[in-house]
């Protein structure tokens, strides 16, 4: 159970996103693995967690309002409390662009700047 103001699920394609700003690991893309990571969590003492991408798994939400803002990608939608979510990996594969002059890591380092703050 998770008391926070939601969750994001994420493939290691999109732990550079989302879940990265909400505090979530990076996984390299050849990891099979899920990341579900709480986003502003009420308790200080969650965090998000690592699973095998061989998992299905549901969530059942609780909500004041009686409905609660399923988001993928860039879709949307608002849907009953009475809703289960399932998630599983499905079976086909996405075919992504991959240009060999710069490795994952190293785009990475670029796109995060180095870990440096250029703002100041």
């Amino acid at each position: 159970s998770y008391w926070a103001d939601g969750l994001i699920v994420s493939t290691p394609t999109g732990s550079t996103g989302y879940s990265l700003s909400a505090g979530g690991p990076v996984l390299l893309p050849q990891t099979d693995n899920f990341i579900i990571t709480p986003i502003s969590p009420h308790n200080l003492n969650v965090r998000p967690m690592v699973v095998m991408d061989t998992c299905q798994f549901s969530f059942e939400v609780e909500s004041r309002s009686g409905n609660f803002l399923v988001a993928l990608d860039s879709r949307s939608r608002t849907v009953d409390v009475s809703t289960r979510l399932s998630v599983q990996k499905e079976s086909f594969k996405a075919r992504l662009v991959k240009f060999n002059a710069d490795s994952f890591l190293d785009t990475l380092r670029s796109k995060l700047n180095g870990g440096f703050d250029i703002r100041n």
